[in-house]
């Protein structure tokens, strides 16, 4: 599935985004964006993995909410001067191709 191979690389974009931020952060704001970043495709996977139109579509949801949790983290970061303005565009920019693709998989989903 490709929403899900963007959702994993945008993973390991964040995992390495995240490896210069200040080590008083290891347990909030990294944490927080590692785990909102790695539940996206998780997720999606595990979406795939049901039978149901419902079921599948609960997870699908899941995963949009925590791309939207890791929207605001990236936000904060940049703001906290975490992340430089060309990072955040482009986790910003992979951010919104990602939500495009799950939006468009939860709309081909029978209602």
């Amino acid at each position: 599935m490709i929403v899900w191979q963007e959702a994993h690389r945008l993973c390991l974009s964040v995992y390495q985004a995240t490896k210069s931020f200040p080590s008083d952060e290891r347990f909030g704001l990294i944490s927080q964006m590692q785990r909102s970043s790695y539940s996206v495709p998780t997720n999606i996977a595990e979406g795939n993995g049901k039978k149901s139109w419902k079921e599948k579509a609960h997870f699908y949801e899941t995963a949009h909410c925590s791309l939207e949790e890791l929207s605001y983290q990236c936000m904060l970061a940049r703001d906290l001067k975490y992340l430089s303005g060309e990072t955040s565009e482009t986790l910003d920019d992979h951010t919104q191709r990602v939500s495009y693709l799950l939006t468009r998989l939860r709309s081909s989903l029978p209602t």
